[in-house]
């Protein structure tokens, strides 16, 4: 891991400064990342995705534990300080992409080299990272929902994301991001960090967070992709009464004909508000979705 001084000296050796635009704040407390990888409880069988390596301090920690390593660095020039960092760690993959491709799918080139790792070693597949503010919870609603899965997450984030991933039911912060952790695995906050643990300083709090896959939960889903166009349907006219939002269904949604039936074996008023239901409200509507399409 690296100390603040070693992170300039990286920068300043290449002729970098800290990119504003890409967002790029380092973690400089090295107590605070090493709570971050100690809360993995990384395994030798493990195989770890890290999102925005930046100079490499927190590949290094991950690769001492990690069976492969695979650090996704938008910025080329912060990805070759990577990769001459650990030169010699066989075990790290660094590979210079935006993990997104777009707001729904995670890079082709980062997939293509996690499938062969996975065929490797038998462990969790996990998300330990200090990630971008801008692709926070893009990169974590796509490990969630597929087809890419990850067991576990253990990430820094701005602290208004990691609100939205805890959020219950009817208050402000809660949304798609909640829906789906919560319908998927158990999700908390560790701890909430302030702007002086990292370099430079950023504008807002940010906070350490952890999500854990369960799969008793999941089994409850019985299709996953139509789970998610329920949800989004509804939470993004979270405003709208639940029987208006069926009117906007879009996709596979548009050959349901049925809604006030499934509002009713749902117990649920199609007087609420999207905002009003609970995760499990969701499944119980994604699911009587899946049968009417599956059973006609």
């Amino acid at each position: 891991m690296q100390t603040k001084q070693q992170i300039q000296q990286l920068l300043s050796s290449s002729g970098l400064r800290p990119n504003k635009r890409l967002g790029q704040h380092f973690l400089i407390d090295l107590n605070l990342m090493e709570k971050l990888v100690d809360s993995a409880n990384i395994g030798s069988d493990d195989i770890v995705l890290e999102v925005g390596c930046g100079t490499g301090s927190l590949t290094e920690a991950l690769a001492q534990r990690a069976g492969k390593v695979i650090a996704v660095e938008v910025d080329g020039r912060l990805a070759e300080i990577t990769k001459r960092q650990l030169a010699k760690a066989e075990n790290v993959a660094v590979i210079n992409a935006d993990i997104l491709e777009n707001k729904n799918t995670i890079s082709r080139t980062v997939i293509e080299a996690i499938e062969p790792a996975r065929e490797k070693y038998p462990g969790r597949f996990l998300l330990v990272a200090n990630l971008p503010y801008s692709v926070a919870s893009p990169v974590m609603l796509n490990l969630v929902t597929g087809p890419t899965i990850a067991d576990n997450m253990y990430a820094t984030v701005q602290k208004e994301v990691a609100e939205r991933m805890t959020a219950a039911a009817g208050s402000k912060d809660y949304g798609i991001l909640s829906i789906l952790l919560s319908a998927t695995g158990d999700v908390k906050t560790i701890r909430v960090l302030r702007p002086t643990v990292f370099w430079p300083q950023p504008q807002v709090d940010s906070a350490m967070v952890s999500f854990v896959r369960k799969n008793a939960k999941v089994s409850r889903i019985q299709n996953m992709e139509l789970f998610s166009e329920v949800v989004n349907l509804f939470m993004r006219h979270r405003r709208k009464m639940l029987k208006a939002c069926t009117k906007l269904a879009a996709g596979k949604l548009t050959e349901i004909h049925g809604w006030p039936k499934i509002f009713e074996q749902c117990c649920i008023d199609p007087h609420q508000r999207p905002e009003q239901l609970s995760p499990e409200d969701y499944i119980a509507i994604a699911n009587l979705c899946y049968e009417h399409l599956t059973t006609r």
